[in-house]
């Protein structure tokens, strides 16, 4: 969607369905603590409450001890005073540790779900890097859903205590001054709310923006920090300085504009407040001078009129505590809309990878394709680590393009038949390993995976090399979450023996360990041949049949590819390889060349 065209975010049905959405992530079965916590929260509001009124009508108590002189009066109401003031002190201590804790577990329960998708099968790869609707989900994730409990949190007893506070303080007030009280009240209260959600519209959508540009600025100064070596080789230090000001003043600019909103806001809130204090004592008023009390000394008047006025002061309090959270409401608003924007794609990007998980049916022996012997197995044997792809009439095009790079190809990749794919630049290599790999959709034809990702399945090592947080051990196991396939001692000498085999020993002793912590960044001190190295390292201890690489020795000098690719076949991997140089076929049974255009050609290496 065009971001001139993107609907506009308000205080509408969609917020209150998003808002709805998320209240039954955060009060599902599965987190009855947060439901607990809430109950917890309500009781301790309510007895601050019973305290709070209490308090509130000592002074009418004062009124009278101190009209009548009455010393020992004044010392019990003194007293009473006190008690109900610690007591008040404890309960509003605990209600905001309630909510504290609420905010923590709220994020942790909203964070957790998010994250049960995000890391979905590849739901993250598809969110990041093929679908263009939604933007920095990252900073949705952790920092929207962060701002979000917080603020929710942080208005959760007042809104949690407010009908019942209403309630109560509504027939107060209507048994004090009579009808003309309440409605006086609660239409101020209407009027406030009306003008408050106009002034709210334009401040709910600018917030959304101001996430948008602060996220795009988050992500420069990140795309720096991963690639700054490759910027200080070209000395760009001065045009990235220009252009993350660009977006820093972008981002200003946009802040800039949303105080300007606010502003009217704060005066429509500061209005109402100041309005809401001058109401009371004319509600008051009312039947005073319509002479209801005319048989009432000054003393006894007095303490009625104390006691009148807390009671109607603090039902216009209620009501501008709601009108006061239009600001948490509308920062509240904005996370939702973007929250609830995140839940939406993810959940249609799940139920999409879902349905195209499904098993299909098709017939193997239309494939002649990079096979010794005749081949035919049975529906029930479609997960046979015999044969690892299957690949009928596929044609592919990147996923923002039109252009074809791969037209009608058929292809089966079994198991001792190493297939070698080259071509020139652009024509569609390492698109196809991502077809392979389930993270593109052909544009046409099937493509049926037989063999299970993981130790003893297929393993692909990325172009690019990965590694993740943590010690040398987690490095060369990854993406497994704990040792496999033995444990303790002799784990230790497998490792060893890859990471001598790979032709990183030394790396043992820089590291201090396999287990030793290290608080730098793999990408920046590793060389890159060395980070291919510890990929194939990796590779050799997770000993698929069939290992993907896509120019995985692009860093590395002739010999040592030659030695790891000896390797890999020592271990009894069957490889399906892209490269360029011809020393890598005596590894290969099969060679698939793409041509550019949709054309390509499948030939069989001759073996001197």
């Amino acid at each position: 969607m065009a971001p001139g065209r993107a609907a506009r975010p308000r205080l509408d049905r969609q917020f209150v369905w998003r808002f709805l959405n998320i209240q039954a992530v955060l009060f599902s079965k599965s987190s009855s603590q947060n439901a607990l916590m809430f109950l917890t929260l309500l009781i301790i509001a309510l007895l601050e409450q019973l305290v709070i009124y209490q308090v509130g009508v000592i002074p009418s108590q004062y009124y009278g001890v101190l009209g009548n002189k009455d010393l020992s009066g004044f010392q019990k109401v003194t007293t009473v005073a006190l008690m109900l003031i610690v007591l008040n002190s404890v309960l509003k201590s605990f209600d905001q540790f309630i909510c504290n804790l609420m905010y923590v577990n709220w994020r942790k329960t909203l964070t957790e779900y998010l994250h049960g998708y995000y890391f979905h099968g590849q739901v993250y790869y598809t969110l990041n890097v093929l679908h263009e609707e939604i933007d920095n989900p990252d900073q949705r994730i952790s920092q929207d859903v962060e701002r979000f409990c917080k603020q929710l949190s942080s208005m959760a007893s007042k809104l949690v205590i407010s009908p019942f506070t209403l309630a109560y303080y509504t027939y107060q007030c209507f048994h004090s001054t009579g009808w003309l009280g309440p409605v006086s009240i609660f239409g101020y209260f209407i009027i406030g709310t009306i003008v408050n959600k106009i002034l709210m519209s334009p401040i709910i959508s600018k917030l959304v923006q101001q996430e948008k540009l602060e996220g795009n600025f988050r992500f420069k100064h990140m795309q720096l920090r991963v690639n700054a070596e490759s910027a200080a080789f070209y000395r760009a230090g001065q045009v990235e300085h220009m252009r993350t000001n660009r977006r820093l003043q972008s981002l200003l600019q946009t802040q800039r504009e949303l105080i300007g909103k606010e502003l009217w806001l704060y005066i429509g809130i500061n209005t109402f407040d100041y309005v809401g204090s001058i109401l009371s004592y004319v509600v008051i008023a009312i039947p005073i001078f319509s002479g209801v009390y005319g048989d009432l000394n000054p003393a006894e008047l007095s303490s009625l009129v104390s006691k009148n006025a807390f009671v109607s002061i603090y039902l216009i309090g209620c009501f501008t505590q709601l009108i006061d959270l239009s600001t948490t409401i509308s920062d509240v608003a904005g996370y939702t809309h973007r929250i609830g924007e995140l839940q939406e794609i993810l959940l249609k990007l799940s139920r999409n990878q879902d349905d195209s998980e499904l098993p299909a049916k098709w017939d193997l022996n239309k494939f002649p394709f990079i096979c010794l012997s005749d081949f035919s197995v049975s529906e029930e044997q479609m997960c046979s680590s015999d044969t690892a792809f299957l690949l009928e009439q596929v044609s592919l095009s990147a996923p923002s393009s039109e252009k074809l790079l791969i037209k009608d190809l058929n292809l089966k990749v079994t198991r001792g038949n190493s297939l070698l794919i080259t071509g020139n630049t652009g024509t569609g290599k390492t698109s196809l390993l991502r077809v392979l790999g389930s993270l593109w959709e052909s544009k046409q034809g099937n493509v049926h995976m037989l063999t299970c990702f993981g130790p003893h399945g297929v393993v692909i090592l990325p172009q690019r090399p990965f590694f993740t947080d943590g010690t040398l051990r987690e490095q060369v196991i990854y993406p497994l979450k704990e040792i496999y396939p033995v444990s303790g001692s002799a784990d230790d000498e497998r490792i060893l023996k890859f990471l001598e085999m790979a032709g990183l020993s030394d790396l043992l002793t820089r590291t201090g360990g396999l287990d030793q912590p290290v608080d730098w960044n793999w990408y920046d001190i590793l060389s890159p041949g060395e980070m291919q190295r510890l990929s194939f390292a990796r590779l050799f201890y997770l000993q698929p049949q069939y290992a993907v690489l896509d120019e995985a020795t692009s860093a590395l000098t002739e010999d040592a590819e030659n030695e790891l690719y000896r390797i890999c076949a020592q271990l009894g991997m069957t490889l399906v390889s892209v490269g360029h140089r011809s020393s890598l076929e005596k590894f290969h049974s099969w060679i698939l060349k793409l041509c550019g255009a949709g054309k390509w050609e499948l030939m069989r290496i001759k073996k001197d």
